[in-house]
């Protein structure tokens, strides 16, 4: 891919590798500017792909990077309570305006389109599919160094039409520590390669606990296999987060960018590099 890459495909100049006639890419809006989007997946609900999304966006904010989350989860949006936003997306009639966070994390949900957040969104997968093509061309992304889209369980509608239609230049698997993980994230795996998306680490939520009278570390969900399971499947990088009560508070009040730890440090220095 040319290092002047625009990713939008229809008007581009550049002899680049990446160019194909036949391309499902969505063109951005004219007024966006992306350099570099990552996908966060997982193969089942529940194993704190959200959280991940969110901690790896406040690292890269914190690291100087201009950074932005499109919460591709229509029907389980989770980002703007994270970060305790409810400010409601506005329109100039041409495009949509992201929200921003304190440290200025650009976001788009579909809760801050809608009146109630509690509402739920009860659609079929071609509007949800199409809900998240127009957060990635109707929305105003204004020289955005990394975004960030939380994906949906599973490898349905949503999640191809993520790998397809948004220029996806990595993905970072979530799991937590079962028996049935490999086969989790085997699924993950190899809808990756079908999409010819790089796997650039994987991480472990819920690894462990540290006691806080023994100050030990405890699997209480059994020994973790994510090095084996990273291994089998050549993925590169591996980071394991663990059962914090400090974590789960910043979470719950809405201030996920104040979080202290540093899990998920190599991840994000890999995700730079790629």
């Amino acid at each position: 891919m040319s290092e002047n890459c625009t990713h939008n495909c229809s008007t581009c100049g550049e002899n680049c590798s990446s160019r194909k006639e036949d391309s499902l890419l969505e063109a951005g809006n004219e007024y966006s500017n992306i350099k570099k989007v990552i996908a966060v997946v997982s193969g089942k609900g529940g194993v704190g792909k959200s959280l991940v999304t969110s901690l790896l966006a406040v690292l890269s904010q914190r690291r100087g990077n201009q950074t932005a989350i499109l919460d591709a989860d229509i029907t389980g949006p989770s980002i703007p309570k994270t970060f305790n936003v409810d400010k409601k997306a506005i329109s100039n009639g041409e495009v949509l305006f992201p929200a921003s966070t304190k440290t200025g994390i650009e976001m788009m949900s579909i809760n801050l389109l809608l009146d109630d957040d509690t509402k739920p969104v009860i659609w079929r997968g071609p509007v949800i599919a199409g809900t998240v093509k127009q957060f990635w061309s109707e929305v105003f992304w204004q020289d955005v160094d990394l975004m960030f889209v939380d994906c949906p369980p599973g490898t349905g509608d949503v999640p191809l039409t993520v790998f397809q239609s948004l220029p996806v230049d990595g993905i970072i698997v979530v799991t937590s520590p079962q028996d049935l993980v490999s086969m989790i994230v085997g699924k993950a795996v190899r809808m990756a390669e079908m999409m010819n998306i790089p796997i650039l680490g994987i991480v472990e939520n819920m690894s462990y606990f540290i006691c806080d009278k023994c100050s030990e570390k405890h699997y209480i969900y059994g020994e973790s296999h994510i090095e084996e399971i990273a291994k089998k499947y050549g993925i590169p990088y591996v980071a394991k987060i663990p059962v914090e009560k400090s974590l789960r508070e910043c979470v719950d009040a809405g201030s996920i960018e104040d979080f202290a730890g540093n899990w998920l440090d190599e991840i994000i220095e890999v995700i730079e590099r790629a």
